[in-house]
């Protein structure tokens, strides 16, 4: 599963965004079924970034997202997204309508 969080930061605030994201990263990074995790800025529109992070399933990304650390680190950082989903599940179940496990 992967997790696109995509961010509209001021110019001024871009050094404090990154500190900030990969605070959230490290703390997300922590959490069982954590894959992989990066942040990036937009080549075109340097206001644009993305916070991008890979999980085992769905149910490790929001069990992660349920833990302390987390909760005080990067819940306050996702909150600023944009608002948009998300969520994505990579090529093999690409848009197959069933019930999803959250193991």
């Amino acid at each position: 599963m992967i997790v696109v969080s995509r961010f509209r930061v001021a110019e001024a605030d871009g050094e404090g965004f990154r500190d900030a994201a990969r605070a959230a990263l490290a703390a997300l990074a922590e959490r069982p079924g954590y894959v992989d995790g990066r942040v990036g800025r937009n080549v075109d529109d340097p206001a644009l970034w993305v916070l991008t992070t890979w999980w085992v399933n769905t149910g490790s990304y929001r069990r992660a997202l349920s833990a302390y650390d987390v909760k005080v680190t990067a819940v306050p950082l996702l909150s600023r997204a944009i608002d948009e989903p998300s969520a994505y599940e990579e090529e093999q179940e690409l848009n197959v309508v069933r019930p999803r496990r959250l193991d």
